[in-house]
């Protein structure tokens, strides 16, 4: 399996948040390509128009109202469409991400690009092509990407046709997608990951309740783990992860029921997915989780041995905060847009979105993986959303984010000098981008700033940050000097 014996450093973008040209190139329509941007305090609407002609706006990950469709509307601005323009200015960002001294990079493949309009409307050799001079790109700087197959950014097309993942048939279209990706790219991809944030879907559950979001669930581990398989069939040198949102909390009194409480939402939002790609089979208390949401799964003999044959050969993660459960009714209660609700952590602070920064959980969280899986780790997303101004002189002072990443990389040195097993960091994200949770530019992830903001104006020129220049010097380091 191709994990790297060198520590990798890099960043971690997505194609439907960064690449922009929603209707180029070959390309159909994802849903967040009929969103609108959100705020501070509250997710974007996704627009469509009912039967009878009316405007309608539902969450992301909602599935249509029966007879609606997506539709644009002249009043509204869709913020991915442009996105930041990566699909033209690739060459530009790879470069900076070089000057970083980048030695990986994750981004995602848009489905939408490669099967607009699924197996039977064919392949889209344009959005091949895009991809395979992308990877290139990487590679003549020699920079060794981590590619991630999904995002919650299916074309619209699959909707329409089949409803979405509760139809098995996303199985196998899912399935000919990856081997697609493998087959034409493995000579320049190594190491994959096929769900991004799989655990988001029980967070999301949207407006099909809780039946539709375990079954959609099972059939993208079932898709992940056959891809998995499909993977060491076409070349035994591809590596293919797992990547689970990192809820990260802790109890918030010693009263054992919190403490229990505190183990089964582990259970409940992280360990339910890991330990099923990891493992291979569903833990034991899976069931008390279907009880609880009056749940029943239909599991054939043959799922369970393609999840049993198709593990994960390494486990990638995203870290941004932790939170605090508690059975009391006591507490100061917080909600960060798109995070869910928790009990204030008074010995942290929270960034301007609510979400609470604990750099010392980030060392908690690492060890409580790598105790559990025993297998190799990969952090994927890691950083701050802030609003960035730029001075007089077109200069950016973001000691806030070089703050954060500096405790978080410490965090990170630390637990790896103890011994857990982790081969890479990629920060999320390198530069500015459509936030996904909010469709916000303003909401400001990078190193690198991206002239453009949440009411469309600006000339999306490139401007590196403070951030930029310590980030570059951490990884010629290899994380030892942050200062």
């Amino acid at each position: 399996m191709a994990i790297s014996e060198k520590f990798l450093w890099g960043g971690s973008i997505s194609a439907a948040q960064c690449e922009g040209a929603w209707d180029e190139g070959g390309k159909s329509p994802v849903q967040v390509d009929y969103g609108d941007a959100g705020s501070t305090k509250d997710r974007r609407w996704i627009h469509y128009i009912n039967a009878d002609g009316t405007h309608g706006k539902m969450r992301q990950f909602d599935h249509l109202p029966k007879g609606a469709k997506y539709q644009l509307f002249n009043d509204i601005r869709y913020t991915n469409h442009l996105g930041i323009d990566f699909y033209h200015r690739y060459k530009e960002d790879i470069a900076l991400f070089a000057e970083m001294g980048f030695t990986t990079f994750n981004t995602t493949i848009s489905w939408a690009r490669i099967y607009p309009h699924g197996i039977e409307g064919g392949i889209n050799q344009e959005g091949v092509e895009f991809y395979r001079n992308v990877f290139l790109e990487c590679k003549k700087y020699h920079i060794d990407p981590i590619i991630t197959l999904y995002k919650y950014d299916e074309p619209v097309y699959f909707e329409e046709t089949y409803g979405g993942w509760t139809n098995r048939e996303m199985i196998h279209q899912f399935v000919e997608f990856a081997k697609t990706c493998f087959n034409e790219y493995k000579d320049l991809v190594n190491k994959w990951l096929t769900f991004n944030e799989i655990n988001i879907l029980l967070q999301f559950s949207g407006n099909q309740g809780k039946q539709a979001a375990f079954e959609m669930l099972h059939n993208q581990m079932v898709a992940a783990a056959l891809a998995v398989k499909a993977a060491h069939e076409i070349d035994q040198n591809l590596s293919v992860g797992c990547m689970i949102a990192g809820f990260c909390s802790y109890p918030y009194t010693c009263d054992p029921k919190d403490v229990l409480a505190n183990y089964k939402a582990f259970q409940n939002s992280f360990a339910y997915c890991a330990d099923t790609m990891v493992r291979g089979y569903y833990p034991s208390y899976a069931k008390r989780i279907w009880q609880e949401n009056n749940v029943e799964l239909e599991i054939s003999d043959e799922d369970q041995k393609i999840l049993f044959e198709g593990k994960s050969d390494f486990l990638a993660f995203s870290y941004y905060l932790s939170s605090v459960i508690t059975t009391h009714k006591d507490g100061e209660t917080i909600q960060g847009a798109g995070m869910p609700v928790s009990i204030k952590n008074p010995y942290l602070s929270a960034s301007q979105w609510g979400w609470q920064i604990d750099a010392t959980g980030y060392e908690y969280f690492l060890n409580i993986l790598n105790d559990r899986y025993q297998v190799p780790l990969f952090d994927v997303e890691n950083g701050l959303g802030a609003y960035d101004q730029v001075d007089e002189d077109g200069h950016i002072h973001d000691d806030y984010r070089i703050e954060y990443h500096r405790k978080h990389i410490k965090s990170l040195m630390k637990a790896r000098e103890e011994g857990v097993n982790i081969f890479g960091y990629t920060s999320w994200a390198p530069i500015d981008l459509v936030s996904f949770t909010t469709g916000q530019m303003d909401k400001r992830y990078g190193f690198i700033y991206v002239n453009y903001n949440d009411k469309g104006e600006g000339d999306l020129k490139r401007l590196r940050k403070d951030s930029f220049y310590w980030y570059a010097k951490a990884i010629r380091s290899d994380g030892k000097d942050l200062d």
